[in-house]
Parts: C-alpha cells; sequence; structure tokens
C-alpha cells in the first residue's frame, strides 16, 4: 500500500490554549470546511474532544456522499491530537495536528497520512484529484482559521 503525506502550517498570533481550544471543539470544524463539501457532523458531540473518543460525520466529494468515523487516537493539551478514520472513503487516513508556542503566538502544523484503494489506479486518483483537492480544502480552512481567530473572544467560539 503507498502512503502518501500532505503538510500545512499556520502561524495565528494568539496563545496556544486559546487556538488549542478553538481546536479541541469537534463543532468547530463544520466552521473551517468548506460549504460545497456539504459537511454535517452526525454523532453527539461534546465540548471538548476526548482520546479514544469517536466522532461520525457525513460529507459529499465531487457530488459522491461519503460516511466518515474518526477516532481520536491521541490528546496532548494544548500541543497535539490525533484523529485517524476508523470508515471512510480512504484506505487509511492519520492526521496529527501540532500546536507549538512561536513568536508571541501559535503555529499550527496539520500532518496528514494517507492511503487509497486500487493500488495503481489510487495513485492516479491521488495525483489528478486528492492531492488538489486536500490543497483546495486546506487553503479554505487556513482563510476561515485565520478570520475566526482574528475576530473571536473566548468566549465566542466554545
Amino acid at each position: 500500500m503507498k502512503y502518501y503525506e500532505f503538510n500545512v502550517k499556520q502561524f495565528i498570533d494568539l496563545p496556544i490554549e486559546e487556538v488549542f481550544d478553538y481546536f479541541s471543539n469537534p463543532s468547530n470544524l463544520q466552521k473551517i470546511t468548506p460549504k460545497y463539501l456539504n459537511f454535517r457532523i452526525k454523532s453527539l458531540l461534546p465540548l471538548k474532544m476526548n482520546k479514544g473518543q469517536l466522532f461520525q460525520y457525513q460529507l459529499r466529494v465531487r457530488g459522491i456522499p461519503i460516511n466518515w468515523t474518526s477516532l481520536i487516537s491521541s490528546y496532548h493539551p494544548p500541543h497535539s491530537f490525533i484523529d485517524e478514520q476508523i470508515k471512510g472513503p480512504y484506505s487509511s487516513w492519520h492526521h496529527t495536528h501540532t500546536f507549538k508556542e512561536e513568536n508571541g503566538g501559535t503555529s499550527i502544523f496539520d500532518e496528514v497520512k494517507y492511503s487509497l484503494p486500487l493500488g495503481f489506479i489510487g495513485g492516479i486518483i491521488n495525483s489528478i484529484w486528492v492531492k488538489r483537492d486536500l490543497d483546495s480544502i486546506f487553503k479554505y480552512r487556513r482563510k476561515m482559521i485565520e478570520k475566526t481567530l482574528k475576530n473571536s473572544s473566548n468566549d465566542q467560539y466554545i
């Protein structure tokens, strides 16, 4: 099975605790996901995530409805957490979210390691669509994180 990597870094001029709190509130995921994905959380949401927690989502990728279940396999406030796909379109999906204090603010690192079904054909699909789709999703996410966190106070997004 071939694995692919997608990495993104973003700096936010806010304290690490405030940034991590935003990301550890599962309802904020919908706010930073492009509207065209029709992203919907199906599971009941706690105010904050925890290790071992499962989340169920529904979304549309290129018009195809997808059910996705993620497990929070690691949770270390305020520095990192990992979500892994349990059920969904990928053969595997491992997303590490890391937060680091830098220059008076917080750097957010997203490292996604994934594999696709269908072997060689999956590699072609990755080259044609998946890498481009991930880039588009994370560009939107970057913009919304910047907009939401810069224009929020602590109590507006908890």
